[in-house]
């Protein structure tokens, strides 16, 4: 019951079968190949407009971003410090009481 079950690895039970290998045809030079399907034309991309005002917002809440994770950090800092500081405290009392002995 407290025994792990180690799992064995699948044995073939057959001889292996290559994988088939698809040959492309070839193609004359000069001549295009046909599709099948038509294909549509790609609309071209417009380039980004930004006003001055989404620039500032932009720009307010990259710092926003940026507080909060540097707040969030040097808080995780401070608490493994405290933490740190406490534990050796606890060590430095728990070896005064036993050298008392």
């Amino acid at each position: 019951m407290f025994r792990p079950k180690v799992p064995t690895m699948p044995q073939p039970t057959g001889p292996a079968v290559p994988a088939t290998v698809v040959v492309p045809t070839a193609v004359t030079p000069g001549v295009p190949a046909r599709s099948s399907a038509p294909v549509a034309p790609v609309p071209p991309r417009t380039a980004a407009r930004f006003t001055p005002g989404s620039v500032l917002a932009l720009a307010g809440g990259g710092t926003a971003v940026v507080l909060v994770v540097g707040a969030v950090l040097v808080s995780m800092l401070l608490a493994v410090a405290i933490t740190a500081t406490s534990v050796a405290v606890c060590a430095v009392v728990i070896r005064s009481i036993l050298t008392r002995r």
